[in-house]
Parts: C-alpha cells; structure tokens; sequence
C-alpha cells in the first residue's frame, strides 16, 4: 500500500503534466481531439485505511489529464483521514451533516462538468481511466443523458466464477440496479436535474441510483474491487 507521501508526490507530477483544469473540457496541447475533466467525490467519516487505495487508483486518471479534483466529503472524522486528504492534495470538506447532504454539497462545489462518486475502499481497475474518458465522449456526442457504474469485482477464472458473472450481465439486463459500491459516474446537468443526493434519505445513495433508473445507467466493462476485501 502507497503512504499519503508517494501519493501526493503523483498527484503533484500529474498536476504539473497537465495543468490546473476548471473547464468540463479542453484541447490537449500537441493533440487533435478533446479530453473530458472529471472531479470525483468521496464521502469519508474514520476511513483513513480505506481512502489510500481507493486515491492510489486515481492518480493515473489524473496523470491522464481526466481527473482534475477529488474532493472528500467528510463527516467530522477523528482518524487520520484529513492528513492523507490533504497529503494527497484533495478539497476537504467537513460537516457533520448526513450523508446525502455532504455529497450534494460537494457536487455543487465541483469544477467539472462530470461526476465520480466513489466510497472509501473502492478500487477501480486499470483500465477505468480510457473507457471513462470514451464513454463520457460517446455521451457528450451523442447526447443522450446517460450514467454508468463499473462492474462489480470478479472472481477467480473457474468455471463457478464464469457462471457468476454470467448471472451478473443477467440481473443487470433484467433491469437490477447496481449498488453504491459500484461507484457512480453522471454529468453534472442531469444530476442536478434529478435534484441529487437528498439529506432527509436514510441511504441516500441508493435512493438517487433509484431515481436515476436502470435504464439511464450504463455498465461498464472495468471492474471495482473493495480494498481488504
């Protein structure tokens, strides 16, 4: 596991790469096309073990030039979680207002024009960062107002696993919403038009999966897995 210190040291590289980047998009220098920016939100509360992988796992995003800001949504924690938000550079913001509350709060704060609400723990795979950045594209195109969950984590390569996963695709076609730890990827506009995370939910986070529809979400092919887990 990387400590808060190597972390920061990658974010500050990526950051000098590429540059502040408060606009949803831009021209990459030296590149014909256009790069999508990102700011990704975590809700923390004591989750000091958890956030070091879940932040490790973003730097490539942001050495792409994808992630411009992660911003830690806490809830007034008495660990060690501040220190390595600040260590990694991250916007910290504390209240120890609920849950729905304080993701809002940071949605209405973000600088870019798309969303990745993440739990503390979560790892995304190595290939998040391209297919992110391709389907925030296809989306933006074609516009049609779309969100997308990464897959949930796979088991080993039998037969029993196959089987698993085959089931998975098979939920997900019958219409099952996938779950908060699935992490949550939405353009700003149509979260807010659908009035975001409410403060008075008791599990806010899959009250608004509920309100957004299976249908609206995309399941991408890059899986999350649970640090620990």
């Amino acid at each position: 596991m990387e400590t808060p210190e190597q972390i920061k040291n990658q974010w500050r590289r990526a950051t000098i790469a590429n540059g502040p980047a408060p606009l949803t998009w831009y021209l990459a220098p030296g590149k014909w096309g256009w790069v999508c920016m990102l700011s990704v939100v975590i809700a923390t509360e004591n989750a000091e073990r958890l956030l070091v992988p879940t932040l490790t796992a973003l730097v490539p995003g942001a050495t792409a030039g994808l992630v411009s800001e992660v911003i830690v949504a806490d809830a007034g924690s008495s660990d060690a979680t501040r220190m390595i938000a600040d260590a990694a550079g991250c916007r910290f913001e504390a209240t120890p207002a609920p849950l729905g509350h304080r993701l809002r709060q940071a949605a209405a704060g973000a600088r870019a024009g798309w969303l990745l609400f993440l739990r503390p723990g979560v790892v995304l795979d190595s290939t998040w960062t391209e297919e992110t950045k391709c389907f925030i594209e296809n989306v933006e195109l074609g516009g049609k107002a779309r969100a997308a969950a990464f897959r949930p984590p796979g088991g080993a390569d039998t037969l029993a696993a196959t089987i698993a996963e085959a089931l998975v695709h098979i939920v997900a076609a019958l219409g099952a919403q996938p779950r908060p730890q699935q992490g949550l990827l939405i353009s700003r506009k149509l979260y807010e038009r659908l009035g975001g995370h409410r403060g008075e939910d008791a599990d806010p986070e899959k009250s608004f999966l509920r309100r957004l529809g299976r249908r609206r979400i995309i399941m991408l092919r890059s899986r999350t897995i649970m640090a620990g887990g």
